[in-house]
Parts: structure tokens; sequence; C-alpha cells
């Protein structure tokens, strides 16, 4: 079993920065990849940025060239550089661990909330 916690989220002006934490304790033998994902009121969840096993990062369009994922394997701990925030990056983000390759299985934390005003 795979816990994951956040943090790092809160209220931003536009064109600032936030960087996001998570810590990640448990079995991870069967983690093929770290990601985050974020959902606003009244949409669905969507998958921002992920990082696999091997070192590979892919982004959503929406946030490529502003947010980047990283790891600390040392730390057991993933982040989330996020740059040049838009008030429609406005979301809770949440920690996901994927054990399926195509995250159609994977585990995810509590969330932490960002919130960007213009």
């Amino acid at each position: 079993q795979v816990q994951l916690v956040e943090s790092g989220g809160g209220r931003v002006q536009a064109g600032e920065s936030l960087r996001l934490s998570c810590v990640v304790s448990g079995d991870i033998s069967r983690v093929n990849a770290m990601g985050w994902y974020r959902q606003a009121p009244g949409n669905q969840r969507e998958l921002v940025a992920e990082i696999t096993s091997g070192g590979t990062t892919n982004y959503m369009d929406a946030v490529k060239g502003r947010f980047t994922i990283s790891r600390d394997n040392a730390k057991n701990t993933v982040y989330l550089q996020m740059n040049s925030l838009k008030p429609e990056d406005t979301a809770v983000y949440l920690c996901a661990a994927d054990f399926s390759g195509r995250w159609s299985a994977y585990t995810r934390g509590q969330g932490t909330q960002v919130t960007v005003s213009s």
C-alpha cells in the first residue's frame, strides 16, 4: 500500500510561482510512475504531469513550459514546480502513483488547494 501526502498549495497572484511536494511512503515496488492530477469544480480530473520510473516526464499541453515535475528518491518526495501561474490553474492538485502503466489504476493523496487570482 502506498501513502501520499501533499503540501505546498496556497493562494498566489497570476504570474507567481508555487512548488508542491508529495511525500511517498509504503510499498512502492509496483509503482510505474508518479504524477500530479488537478481537479477544479465542475471539471474532470486531469493529469497535469507525470514522471516514470525511468525518469521520463510528460505534461499536459496547458502547462508545458511552465510546470516541472521532479523527484528526489533519497527523500521519497515528488515535486511540481509551477511557474507563471494563471487563474485557470486554480484547482485541487493531487499527487498520484500509477500501477498500470496507463493511469488506469492509481492511488492518490488528499490534495492541496492552489488558487491563482488575477
